[in-house]
């Protein structure tokens, strides 16, 4: 098993690029199943998540080739409408297949997703939405198969915005005569991502971005090229390393406008944060403050996929700050290595006390989930001596060649 070792206090200097957006690409190549052409999709993350999606693709019948961060799919002869349990089970965003192959196929069969073990993620709320449009769905041992021979436009009102179950809605409504309407839509910068890919490739879609997105159905697709968003989750990992280590580095080709609750936060902590078109200037000046209270919550507040490595980032601040998880049940699965690297952090339920110390000291640690990794190994760059952290499959789900990245920048770090 692969794992990082890390001797730490080495300060992170220089510039870097972020990458395409995970949570945005992994939508966007479901969705290239909808139009049955060919779809160019620039700025893919070379991710194990995209990996698999890939996969997902080919198994369904479509060519796929990827090179050199541009992905080209062509979905012209699907050969099933049946995602395999064993890729269901790598990733959480397989789910979103269902609403592609619906609208494609008008018909759909997937096992519940796997992926990260941060706590209850049922996905009821794309199953209830899916039924409000006509699609008759039966759930038996974790088999979903859906019959959508009458599926129709509907309003769909979401009980929470799911970023998941907007994105499902959207890609199935797009094969239903008539317009649907999503209120409570999730307003990720994700969300608006996928709309705009859906245009691209000849459908009708409007409102992302805000809490009503309306999907005219039944349009033909046709071929589309789209280029990803830059990942603000990566940019906001690299903006605490940065910090954590006292050091300066500028962020290249990142959107500050999708990263304002958390940029406002490091802001309030006293970094050094200069916005420049599309680049960050980000700089340690003295020890950070304490923060009162953050409090996770749907876009535009502060994400809950920053949330791990801003605690991190706290646990080497003047005061003592609290973090409340409102988002995911289990998200505080970093916590145990942070304590074992010195970091004084008490939890009760869904709310962590955080005591800011002047120093971390090295140790073994092993990342329980993909954002909660990524926490861990900045908390080493910036301890002194040296930590090892393991189970790096799951921070390679979601950060390209994160240590080749961090040691541009100057991070001892090494993948054994």
């Amino acid at each position: 098993m692969s794992k990082y070792i890390i001797n730490g206090k080495k300060p992170l200097r220089g510039s870097i690029k972020i990458h395409g957006a995970k949570n945005a690409v992994l939508p966007v190549l479901a969705a290239s199943v909808v139009s049955g052409r060919e779809s160019l999709i620039h700025n893919c993350p070379e991710l194990s998540d995209v990996t698999e999606s890939l996969e997902i693709l080919r198994v369904l019948g479509c060519r796929v080739k990827m090179d050199s961060g541009t992905v080209t799919v062509d979905s012209g002869n699907l050969i099933t409408n049946e995602v395999p349990g064993e890729l269901m089970l790598k990733m959480r965003s397989s789910v979103i297949f269902l609403g592609a192959l619906i609208a494609r196929c008008k018909s759909g069969r997937v096992t519940l997703p796997g992926g990260c073990e941060i706590g209850p993620r049922p996905i009821d709320l794309h199953l209830k939405a899916l039924r409000d449009m006509g699609i008759e769905i039966e759930d038996s041992g974790g088999i979903i198969s859906c019959d959508a021979r009458n599926m129709k436009s509907a309003h769909v009102h979401l009980e929470f915005p799911s970023v998941g179950a907007t994105e499902n809605v959207m890609l199935a409504a797009t094969g239903a005569r008539g317009i649907t309407k999503i209120t409570n839509a999730a307003k990720e910068p994700e969300i608006v991502d996928l709309q705009k890919y859906l245009n691209a490739a000849g459908f009708r879609v409007s409102g992302a971005g805000t809490d009503t997105v309306y999907i005219e159905g039944a349009t033909a697709g046709k071929s589309a090229e789209h280029t990803i968003i830059p990942d603000r989750i990566e940019a906001a990992t690299y903006a605490s390393a940065i910090l954590m280590t006292g050091g300066k580095a500028e962020l290249c080709d990142v959107c500050p406008e999708h990263m304002q609750a958390f940029l406002s936060a490091l802001k309030d902590c006293g970094a050094g944060i200069e916005i420049k078109n599309r680049n960050v200037l980000v700089e340690y000046k003295s020890r950070l403050k304490s923060v009162k209270h953050i409090r996770t919550q749907p876009y535009p507040g502060f994400p809950t996929d920053m949330q791990s490595v801003f605690m991190s980032l706290m646990t080497l601040s003047d005061g003592t700050s609290v973090i409340t998880e409102n988002i995911f049940k289990d998200r505080f699965r970093h916590v145990d290595g942070l304590v074992r690297m010195g970091a004084d952090i008490v939890t009760d339920g869904n709310v962590a006390i955080i005591r800011g110390k002047k120093e971390l000291f090295g140790a073994s640690v092993s990342a329980g989930d993909l954002r909660g990794g990524a926490a861990l190994t900045i908390a080493a760059l910036a301890a002194e001596g040296k930590s090892t952290v393991d189970n790096l499959c799951y921070i390679d789900r979601g950060y390209e060649r994160f240590e080749e990245n961090l040691g541009l920048l100057g991070a001892d770090i090494q993948r054994m």
